[in-house]
């Protein structure tokens, strides 16, 4: 559609979701901005024994027993050190609260279907089941995940069991 002055406004029918972008390591991330709940520093985390490496504690968020998840292992990353940029994203997947410990916070970033390309043949079956795709911009590239399938229906029961368990 031209307006009046000439100048083209954006097609109606695209559709366009907001990522929150953030880091691990020299890559940048992208999630639906929908789930997230809210992102804070680094707190103390209590260890589970016997847990999964990649799920590095439990935390009381306001009366509510959160699992923490290190992205970085979850991704089998190198481990990285924790400093001032490190904060955990608090996410709400299908009504189960789950901290995610990332490298920082980059950005808010719109996208629409045009600038989300599938995810490469290269890309790990395991992978592959929480990438949703690659998001081209401008000047980078924003590797999307579909953070609700991060985790295995398994891995989620035995989460729910861990905080079941702290709870009482």
């Amino acid at each position: 559609m031209t307006l009046s002055n000439g100048q083209q406004t954006a097609n109606a029918d695209a559709v366009v979701q907001e990522y929150l972008v953030f880091r691990l390591g020299k890559e940048e991330y992208g999630i639906d901005i929908l789930k997230v709940q809210e992102i804070r520093g680094c707190d103390r985390v209590t260890r589970i024994p016997n847990a999964h490496d990649f799920i590095t504690g439990v935390t009381n968020l306001r009366g509510v027993i959160v699992p923490i998840i290190d992205l970085r292992l979850r991704f089998h990353l190198p481990d990285a050190k924790h400093d001032e940029n490190t904060v955990v994203i608090v996410l709400n997947l299908n009504d189960r609260i789950v901290g995610i410990v990332v490298d920082g916070v980059v950005d808010v970033q719109s996208m629409d279907v045009d600038q989300i390309k599938p995810t490469p043949d290269v890309a790990s079956t395991l992978s592959s089941r929480y990438l949703m795709g690659i998001g081209v911009l401008e000047s980078r590239m924003v590797i999307l995940v579909n953070i609700e399938k991060l985790l295995s229906r398994e891995e989620m029961e035995l989460m729910d069991s861990m905080t079941e368990a702290f709870a009482e």
